[in-house]
């Protein structure tokens, strides 16, 4: 009895010595790790996507100059229309008895300068008829002077003759105020006339702007009044009506909007792919033509310093379908950058740790090598969906993928086991 205790012990023994040794050889178990190896592609490109729709190049927002009823609305929604064809009509009563008004004005003022010249000339010759009464008064009084020297005539005669040159003087200088008076008011008609003439303009202007006319060639895209309506115009901050918009179909943009985080990567000419809704299964090919400088305005209640900025960019849609129309929502895919034979690793893959001997830290992937993670910094290159090039690791290499929580707190050096499906 007890020699088999004896061997049973030993038989305990020795099994927990061969498990020992098992375990010391399988090395502490780690985390559960996903991983990937790190590939070569014959070509990674880099995408910038963005949704918008579609505009036309050029288009016209109609509206109006002036205030009234539409009287006659000559196009409908899809009328192709040319510059300088008349649209719509309102009502031009108002306007009209304003240039009416404007331009009897402009006669009345007319007629009064023309008296007022008249007056110009009779002051004028006021003013000889009193110089030519100063020269004789004067002459006169040079000869009383001269006989009352010699004592021919006596002082009441030379006093005489002083008040009639000091009268003529005199009525001189009235003739010449009288006709100062009168080259002013000839000054104050004629520029009293131009005022006019100007009113006279302006309310030409606004009754011809009673006609809405198209300053492009193009179709009536959207029409948004009805004959009968009233149109106002803007004021201050208040936009006023907008009767309808004028497209020109030759040429078509989808106009997108792009997060800040992705304009600087954007530059002239680059291609593009231009996908829609309403076309299912067809893409269009295109090129940026036009990119903002400045920060779209934020969404409507959104707070100026928390919303997202987003740039406007246009992409010119080459050999676009005739079916396609303003207002169609797109979503736009532009090329940015392209690597042939790119070492390409998941994009989470990549992560910031400070190396061995280093305090900053440094771009890396963490490397699996006998369960253990290694922490290898690498130099990123572009982004193409998921994965980014990198350099400093070799295709085949086994990197750890995630999870995204593991890799958060992951360091050189961790046991890690590898899940079953990453193995596989």
């Amino acid at each position: 009895m007890r020699r088999r205790n004896v061997v049973v012990a030993g038989a305990v023994v020795l099994g927990l010595a061969v498990l020992a040794v098992i375990v010391a050889r399988r090395g502490p178990s780690g985390v559960e790790v996903d991983t990937t190896e790190v590939v070569r592609r014959d070509t990674l490109r880099a995408f910038v996507t963005a949704s918008g729709e579609i505009v036309a190049d050029r288009y016209a927002d109609i509206g109006s100059s002036v205030m009234g009823r539409i009287d006659d609305l000559r196009v409908k929604e899809g009328d192709r229309v040319r510059a300088g064809q008349v649209l719509a009509r309102l009502d031009p009563v108002q306007a009209r008895s304003q240039r009416d008004a404007a331009d009897a004005q402009v006669q009345a003022l007319a007629t009064e300068q023309v008296a007022a010249r008249e007056q110009v000339r009779a002051a004028k010759a006021d003013v000889e008829a009193a110089r030519a009464r100063v020269a004789e008064s004067e002459a006169n009084l040079r000869r009383v002077s001269a006989l009352f020297a010699e004592r021919l005539v006596s002082a009441s005669e030379r006093d005489t003759a002083v008040a009639a040159a000091d009268g003529a003087r005199a009525q001189l200088q009235s003739a010449q105020a009288a006709a100062a008076r009168a080259d002013e008011s000839i000054r104050t008609a004629q520029r009293r006339q131009q005022q006019a003439r100007a009113q006279a303009v302006g309310a030409g202007d606004l009754l011809a702007k009673t006609e809405i006319t198209s300053p492009i060639d193009g179709v009536v895209s959207r029409l948004q009044v009805r004959q009968g309506e009233m149109v106002v115009i803007g004021i201050q901050n208040q936009p006023g009506t907008t009767l309808m918009t004028i497209s020109d179909l030759a040429d078509i943009n989808a106009e997108i909007k792009v997060a800040e985080a992705d304009v600087m990567r954007l530059k002239l000419g680059q291609s593009a792919t231009v996908s829609l809704d309403a076309v299912p299964g067809r893409t269009f090919t295109g090129k940026v033509i036009e990119i903002g400088t400045g920060a779209l305005p934020p969404p409507a209640g959104a707070a100026a310093t928390a919303a997202a900025r987003e740039f406007r960019v246009v992409v010119r849609i080459m050999e676009a379908d005739s079916g396609l129309r303003p207002g169609l929502t797109c979503d736009a895919e532009i090329l940015t950058d392209e690597r042939k034979n790119a070492i390409v690793v998941p994009l989470q893959s990549v992560v910031l740790r400070a190396a061995e001997g280093s305090e900053t830290d440094k771009t890396g992937v963490f490397v699996v090598r006998d369960n253990l993670v290694r922490f290898v910094p690498v130099t990123t290159g572009i982004i193409g969906g998921l994965s980014i090039e990198v350099t400093g690791v070799e295709p085949g290499t086994p990197v750890v993928s995630g999870p995204f929580q593991v890799l958060r707190t992951l360091k050189d050096g961790d046991p890690v086991s590898p899940s079953s499906a990453a193995r596989r």
